[in-house]
Order: structure tokens, then sequence, then C-alpha cells
């Protein structure tokens, strides 16, 4: 007997949103998701910010397959969407998003029928002061706001965009995701619907419009101070301008915050959605953040295990057992997962659910230009994957490793030591011929790619 398609799907995804924010001590704080989803406990992010870790999610492939990353910035031609595969399935296709990194900009609004940007949905409402001050922390920003072209419609649209950074859209983006299902619903048809939340993205909501969290005035200048520092980041340009630790723990805070903001109403969300109905639901982030983990800021460029650790929420349309499931995986899965569920075939054992060589947690970075002012010592592309409670990461032409993080025992990230000179990991520790193989053929593939773009 075939297996049922679901009615609906909907993708549901919090940027920059740090597994141990959501895996606090204290609980969860999403009863109807606890219970009903099945939750992966142990998957990363093949990337470590929007644009190449929802590239992997629309595409099941590596950032070097897909093509879309720090230094190349554009989807993959060749490179097939889950879009695309639904709407092939009957389908109709819709984007609701906070991040101009999801559009057609880069390339990520292939196969949707339409793409709703909430900088578009919502009131306009002028800057504070401190949002400014915020804003101008962004080169592209500062450039255009002191150039001549100063008033132009093109830095109208930058301040539009930018307005996901200073207020709250998230019931917005929920009340049309609503209407959109309801309205096929009504006519029998099905709907694939993607949703962007940036609440938990840098400067991390902590209210419905932007605000520091410290009342005092002058610990105030200093987390203004420190989050333009981190949005800037200064650390890559300028020699020992890391934040200090008790700064950052600030900022890392609001993020836990945030996360507190959403997740009543985004637990009703899923609900909503799921709840005696044959819907499929997913809930998920696209990569987490840095806050002094590994001596890095913010998330470009790094596979720290606080930049690519996610959290996972299948809550299925067909009676799949909730539970959890602590096998390491990777969140590129979820492409095709979520297809093989439309009944689209020739996925070849790559699934989230299942235990396998595909499931082997691979995440790749590639070091950012900043304006032409990177320090040489962050000149480096990374390629890191996970092996038997160990993370392998190569750069600059060596290895080196650490344990991976245990957040449900309160263990703080370990710092990567290197190997012995000439040690190859996927060679003498990896024991298994097919595992080898696998990281074999895609540490190749990242080789050639790193080349290309070089």
């Amino acid at each position: 007997m075939p297996e049922i398609k679901p009615k609906h799907v909907v993708l549901i995804v919090a940027d920059s949103l740090r597994y141990d924010s959501v895996y606090k001590s204290g609980g969860i704080g999403v009863p109807y998701m606890e219970k009903h989803a099945t939750q992966f406990t142990n998957a990363s992010s093949p990337a470590c910010w929007t644009l190449p870790a929802t590239a992997s999610i629309f595409t099941g492939e590596f950032p070097h397959k897909h093509s879309a990353t720090t230094q190349t910035r554009k989807l993959n031609k060749d490179s097939v969407t889950l879009a695309q595969i639904l709407k092939s399935k009957g389908y109709h296709t819709y984007q609701i998003t906070s991040n101009v990194a999801t559009t057609e900009i880069f390339g990520l609004d292939k196969g949707f029928d339409q793409v709703l940007k909430t900088w578009e949905l919502a009131e306009q409402k002028g800057l504070k002061i401190s949002q400014l001050f915020m804003l101008l922390g962004k080169h592209r920003i500062r450039k255009k706001l002191f150039s001549k072209d100063a008033i132009s419609d093109k830095l109208s649209e930058d301040f539009k965009a930018a307005s996901v950074w200073f207020r709250s859209f998230y019931k917005l983006m929920f009340d049309h995701a609503n209407h959109i299902v309801h309205e096929h619903e009504k006519k029998g048809e099905k709907a694939f619907v993607f949703i962007n939340l940036m609440e938990t993205h840098f400067p991390y909501h902590i209210d419905t419009e932007f605000k520091l969290s410290s009342s005092n005035p002058i610990k105030k200048l200093s987390e203004l101070m420190t989050l333009f520092s981190v949005i800037n980041q200064t650390f890559l340009i300028k020699e020992n301008s890391i934040p200090q630790q008790k700064k950052l723990e600030t900022v890392k805070s609001r993020q836990a915050k945030s996360w507190d903001l959403i997740r009543t109403d985004l637990d009703e969300f899923v609900r909503s959605m799921h709840e005696d109905k044959e819907n499929l639901v997913i809930f998920t982030s696209d990569h987490g953040e840095n806050f002094g983990d590994q001596d890095w800021v913010y998330h470009f460029s790094n596979v720290t295990d606080a930049c690519t650790r996610v959290p996972i929420f299948w809550l299925d349309h067909n009676g799949i057992d909730p539970g959890i499931r602590d096998h390491k995986t990777s969140s590129r899965l979820l492409f095709h997962t979520i297809a093989k569920k439309v009944g689209f075939g020739g996925m070849n054992g790559h699934d989230i659910f299942t235990h396998n060589i595909h499931s082997i947690p691979i995440s790749q970075s590639y070091w950012y230009n900043h304006h032409g002012k990177t320090l040489d010592r962050y000149k480096y592309n990374q390629f890191c994957f996970h092996y038997e409670g160990m993370r392998y990461l190569k750069k600059n032409g060596s290895w080196a490793s650490a344990e991976a993080t245990q957040y449900n025992e309160g263990m703080e990230e370990l710092p990567f030591e290197n190997l012995s000179h000439g040690v190859n990991p996927i060679e003498e520790i990896v024991k298994d011929t097919e595992a080898q193989n696998y990281l074999r053929q895609q540490l190749g593939e990242f080789l050639l790619f790193e080349k290309k773009i070089q």
C-alpha cells in the first residue's frame, strides 16, 4: 500500500538559532512539538550562515556542490530545489521570508511560485538612533550612506530590508502562512510553505521592537558597542578585537531571550498546522551562532559546533512515532526525506531517519573577504566531519581534531588541536571502508571547488 502523501508541507527555519539556545536548562518550552515531534538531537548543518546552509536544505547538496558560498554567492543553475520538486508533485509553493539571503538575489527563490518578503508586507517605520547605529555596522550601508547616492532608491530598499533587524514579524508570517494553507485547503489543493524567521538572528529580538537588554546607561552603551563590533566582524580585520567574554555573554543571552519571545506562538502555529491534519511540519534552524566559541564571533566562515549544531523537530503527517533520535545526521537530508514523503524517487539511501554514510555530518566554510582587509590568519577554507564522537578539521593543508560538544551535559566547546604532521584521519582513523570512500569523495570535491574559486 503506497504511503499517504502530506496534504501540505510547512518548513520553518529560525535563522541563526543555536542548538543550546533551544535545549537550555529548564526545558525547551514547546509542549506540542515535544510531544508530537521526532527530535533530532545530534544534527549538524553543512554550512555556517544563511545562504549556504539554506541552499543545502533546499538542494540536499554540500556547499561545494550547490556553490552558494561566502565567495561565490549564487546557487548553481543546475541544482534542483525542494520547491521545484514539490511543484512537480502538484504543490503550490510559497516562501515567506525575513532574510534577503533566501530570495532571488542569491537564486534561492528557484521553484517558488511566490516569495513574500516581510519588509514589503509590513508597515514601514522610521529608525531610532540606536537602530541606525547598529545598521552602520554593515560596511555596505555605511558606504552608501556616506556617498553622494545616500538618498537613492537603492539605499531606501536596503533600509526597508534592514527593518527585520529591528522589528519582530513572526506573527505576520504565521498569519500569512495560515491564510495560504486555508485558501488552498478550500480548493482541494496542496501547498508547500517555507518560512524564515529572523527573530533569533542578530541582533536577536528580545521584544517586538529592538531594545537593549541592559537598564544601566553605561551597560547599554557597552552592549550597543559590542553588537556593533559583532555585526562589523571587527575581529577579522583588527588584531585582539574580540569583545570580552562577559560582553559576549550579554549578547549570547539575547538569543536565548529571542527564543523565549517566539517559542509559545511558534508552538501554537505548529499545532494549528499539524494537529488532526495530514500535514507535514518541520521546524529547524539553518545554522547556529558564535559568541567567542573557538575564538570566533558571529557566523561567517567557521565550522564550530556552536555554528553548525542545529535543532530539528519533525512532525509527521502519517504516523511516525514521536521521540528522540540521537544518531549523528545532517540537516541537508531534510531535502531528501521531504522529497520522498511527497513521492519523489531516486534518493539513493539519503534519509534523515536512517543512520548510514550519508548521515555523517560534514560542514564546510569559505573565508570571508572583508572588503580586502581580512587578516591573513583568517584566509582559509575549512572541511570538517564528525566520526564516533570526534570532529576532524582540515584547513591550510593540515588536520586537527576535537571532541564533539555534549551540550546536554553542560559541556563547553573544546578547541581543535593539531594532529601530528602527515596524519590523515580519513585514512588512519575511519575504519569503515564505505565511510572512507564517501569522505574521500566529498573532500576531493571540496578541494577541487576550492581551486576553482581561487
